[in-house]
């Protein structure tokens, strides 16, 4: 009986545990419809095997292919405006530039375009594409119904990187 018990006490946290809903589906649902929302990045996935070996390189390190961010990493998208302020850790292939502008995935964008679909599962894609910014190609927003959401970018100068997050309203949206 104790086994039972304990049984179904870990399936119960492990249930809790892994549907963590960041929104409600209605609030979602509205944020997708406005097309106006904030992606909060929480971990970011490096693609490149070159920064693995970097990492084993580091001692006492264990190197793993999702690095945990801090809070403040985000993409907002607004009607006409796309402010993008990520982090980014892979192989840039163009010269090396001083130009704070381009180390990170930071830049804003007035002149972009949107494509919204459905996915199989049922999910909403972003696709969205920069025209103002040389370097970045394409920016895929994948939205689960909890508001979980996951986002690749695809840059001409550098390894492609995704990350691992949450929407919520724009921090401006009452005003």
């Amino acid at each position: 009986m104790k086994n039972i018990f304990l049984l179904l006490l870990s399936l119960g946290i492990f249930l809790n545990c892994s549907s963590q809903n960041y929104l409600e589906p209605a609030a979602t649902e509205q944020l997708i419809k406005a097309g106006q929302f904030t992606f909060h990045a929480q971990k970011a996935n490096v693609m490149g095997a070159d920064i693995n070996a970097i990492a084993n390189a580091i001692p006492n390190y264990t190197p793993n292919r999702m690095t945990t961010l801090d809070s403040g990493y985000t993409i907002e998208i607004e009607d006409k405006k796309l402010t993008c302020t990520l982090p980014y850790f892979g192989r840039v292939y163009s010269n090396s530039s001083y130009d704070t502008n381009k180390q990170g995935l930071r830049f804003t964008s007035e002149d972009f375009s949107v494509q919204k679909s459905t996915s199989k599962k049922g999910n909403t894609i972003f696709r969205i594409r920069p025209n103002d910014v040389s370097h970045i190609n394409l920016i895929n927003i994948e939205i689960y119904k909890n508001g979980k959401a996951f986002v690749s970018i695809d840059a001409s100068d550098r390894q492609p990187i995704s990350f691992d997050g949450y929407i919520a309203a724009n921090s401006n949206a009452g005003q």
